[in-house]
């Protein structure tokens, strides 16, 4: 990590713990890699197929996560998803020095380096940064909030020309 570079996570929340959230990854620069938009309708090529492919193997590698909804935008994605408590974890006593637990950061990461690895192989770009250093995260704390974003990620292909992402992500 950068020396002056700040985190956007919240301070001090265990990302680790029970309960869903929201994530929004844009590509580098913005640029349109994954399809495009046709009549309303979100088009995959085959590096958007590459995507999804790895965005929904991610259960597979982390057990305790779900996917709810999500969509696959030409330049950005819209996920949301669940970690639910390990069943028969063990509850040990904290260490001194207690460290966030950082799940949900840690598989955003896997997702980003996996698709990229594998887009960047087929485009024979070894390197290229496919996509932007961070990403927009959200607590989701209620049903209400919940159904808006469910609401948001159905409807984002039918509402590309407006979208602030087509020219600007997060």
């Amino acid at each position: 990590m950068e020396k002056n570079r700040r985190s956007i996570r919240v301070k001090e929340f265990d990302y680790s713990q029970e309960g869903l959230y929201a994530v929004t990854i844009c590509t580098q620069n913005k640029h349109h890699i994954f399809g495009e938009i046709d009549n309303g309708e979100m088009i995959l090529n085959k590096y958007g197929k590459i995507a999804k492919k790895h965005w929904t193997s991610i259960p597979n590698r982390y057990p305790n996560v779900k996917l709810d909804k999500y969509i696959i935008m030409p330049n950005h994605v819209h996920l949301i998803v669940e970690i639910k408590p390990l069943v028969g974890a063990i509850h040990e006593l904290p260490l001194p020095q207690k460290r966030r637990n950082m799940l949900l950061p840690k598989l955003i990461g896997y997702y980003k380096m996996n698709s990229s690895k594998q887009i960047n192989q087929i485009k024979k770009t070894p390197g290229y940064r496919l996509w932007q250093r961070n990403y927009y995260e959200h607590i989701i704390r209620n049903e209400k909030d919940l159904s808006y974003i469910r609401y948001y990620i159905d409807n984002n292909p039918s509402n590309w020309e407006k979208d602030h992402y087509l020219n600007e992500c997060a």
